[in-house]
């Protein structure tokens, strides 16, 4: 038996629910359908260890070729199995926790899908045929999904690879108060975690301001100068911003940097500089920049997001409508503080008698 957490599930009942609905539906920058828009699926490509299968929609009929091998399905089993396996998930409250589905997986094995979950080496969940009406075409585009259903999905993951270097300055701070910004520490169920944000703020208290000096591996700070020249700066600002508790959302950071213009755009004209290349660091996260990869701005995701609200809804976020993708991205995303003690960030330390501090990125879409 196989066993998968709510996001890896929510993969499987992607595919089900889109050959029973037989098309994909936009959304807007609410997460909300657009009216009286849609793509039709023409197929569905997966690979699978054993091959590579198209499930292409005929009618009422799913045909599955493999090889020699030409399955047909009726579209009514996968609307059957897409409700059984959406009330299963909705019931599993624990969303980090593996769960098993038999009916599911012989079902699952008698079309060809043996495994759950797509590879993490890449951010394409999943690869759909769409007819495009405007051109007349057919194309090939690559989604990562996301699920609403259990706790919210992140979008960038915390690493060590993400962490920003601050020095201190404006202020002495002295061994003893080191060891005592150093012992603050918060209780989260059975786990013991550095309180970063208390840290944060007692460095602040203490008349300290952080000064950026570097991200931590040269790989994610040339792939976010890559993207903008400045971006590492307005990134540093932005968690900065979040770990003095100033805000969370991402929009609420961006209305800050707007107003407080630390790197001293000319805003004559009312620019929204911050704001444009959040959106660009933002977009490019979702279709493949990961800081572990040297960034050539080419999509792993060739089409985009699909979204698996709660109530089983599928909504799609793709470039085509590049402009509701990239306000989706912005306004349903915040800023939240990973493993402090395993990607090694949150402590004053001092080195070449000067004092640093570290940062972390992550970022999660919200609910």
């Amino acid at each position: 038996m196989k066993s998968g957490n709510i996001g890896e599930w929510s993969e499987i009942y992607v595919l089900f629910k889109l050959l029973s609905d037989k098309i994909l539906v936009p959304g807007d920058e609410n997460i909300q359908k657009i009216p009286n828009v849609f793509y039709p699926i023409i197929k569905i490509l997966r690979t699978e260890k054993t091959g590579n299968f198209e499930y292409s929609i005929l009618d009422d009929i799913v045909l599955i070729s493999g090889k020699e091998e030409v399955l047909r399905i009726p579209i009514e089993t996968f609307k059957e199995k897409a409700i059984t396996l959406l009330n299963t998930v909705k019931g599993t409250k624990e969303s980090g926790k593996g769960y098993e589905n038999e009916e599911i997986e012989e079902f699952m094995h008698s079309i060809n899908c043996v495994s759950i979950k797509a590879g993490s080496s890449v951010k394409t969940d999943i690869t759909i045929v769409i007819h495009d009406k405007h051109t007349n075409q057919q194309p090939i585009l690559g989604f990562s999904i996301k699920s609403q259903i259990g706790e919210a999905a992140t979008l960038f993951n915390a690493s060590q690879l993400s962490n920003f270097t601050f020095e201190v300055i404006d202020t002495e701070i002295n061994d003893q108060e080191i060891n005592e910004i150093n012992s603050l520490f918060i209780k989260r169920g059975s786990k013991l975690l550095k309180d970063v944000k208390k840290r944060t703020k007692n460095i602040f208290e203490k008349n300290g301001t952080l000064l950026f000096k570097a991200i931590e591996k040269p790989i994610f700070s040339n792939n976010l100068i890559l993207i903008d020249s400045l971006l590492p700066s307005i990134l540093a600002k932005i968690l900065v911003y979040y770990y003095s508790g100033k805000a969370t959302l991402t929009t609420e950071l961006i209305n800050i940097l707007e107003v407080e213009n630390p790197l001293n755009f000319d805003k004559t004209n009312n620019h929204e500089f911050y704001r444009y290349k959040i959106k660009r660091f933002l977009t490019d996260v979702a279709l493949g920049m990961l800081p572990s990869r040297v960034w050539s701005g080419i999509y792993d995701t060739t089409g985009g997001y699909l979204i698996v609200k709660e109530d089983g809804d599928i909504l799609c976020y793709h470039l085509y409508n590049k402009n509701d993708f990239e306000n989706y991205l912005l306004n349903n995303t915040k800023l939240e503080t990973g493993g402090g003690n395993k990607h090694k960030f949150g402590d004053l330390y001092r080195k070449d008698g000067k004092l640093f501090f570290k940062l972390n990125l992550q970022i999660r879409f919200t609910k």
